[in-house]
């Protein structure tokens, strides 16, 4: 398997994960939070499914640029359930691995993300995908601890 596979794997793997993780919240969980500061279950689900829809820019642009007059779907949506947000994204999240599976070795190594004015660093594009597959899995590792702290049954996420 090439690069770009390993890469369609990941996010993949990771998606799985989360969604049986997100299924498992109960609908009257689905609000809830570990304190005033945090988000709730479903500010974090929809985070991560809007964050993958704006990375998916920041890439197309090669950096910040890719986040201007760039009208976000995800803003004026109101939160309705796991299934209505993932039916919702779905479109985005295929444009994301359809941009991935366009990309070679070549590209990962030398397209550079310039984000020093957004988040003060620049990565090759490769190193960013990577950074968005974590993104998912540290939120997915925090939605997992709400559980445990919510005493509810936790989802076998490994198989």
């Amino acid at each position: 398997m090439n690069a770009i596979g390993l890469l369609l794997l990941q996010f993949e793997e990771i998606r799985s994960r989360s969604i049986k993780v997100w299924e498992a919240i109960p609908e009257e969980m689905l609000h809830w939070k570990p304190d005033e500061e945090a988000l709730t279950c479903a500010e974090m689900i929809r985070h991560l499914l809007e964050a993958e829809f704006l990375f998916h820019h920041v890439l197309i642009g090669r950096g910040g640029k890719g986040l201007v007059n760039l009208d976000n779907p995800f803003e004026a949506k109101e939160f309705i359930s796991v299934e209505d947000e993932l039916k919702f994204a779905n479109p985005f999240r295929e444009r994301f691995l359809e941009y991935i599976q366009t990309l070679d070795a070549h590209d990962l190594e030398n397209i550079e993300i310039d984000l020093i004015n957004e988040g003060g660093y620049m990565k090759q594009l490769g190193a960013m995908l990577v950074r968005i597959a974590y993104h998912e899995s540290v939120h997915t590792g925090q939605l997992l601890d709400y559980m445990r702290t919510m005493r509810i049954t936790r989802p076998k996420i490994w198989d």
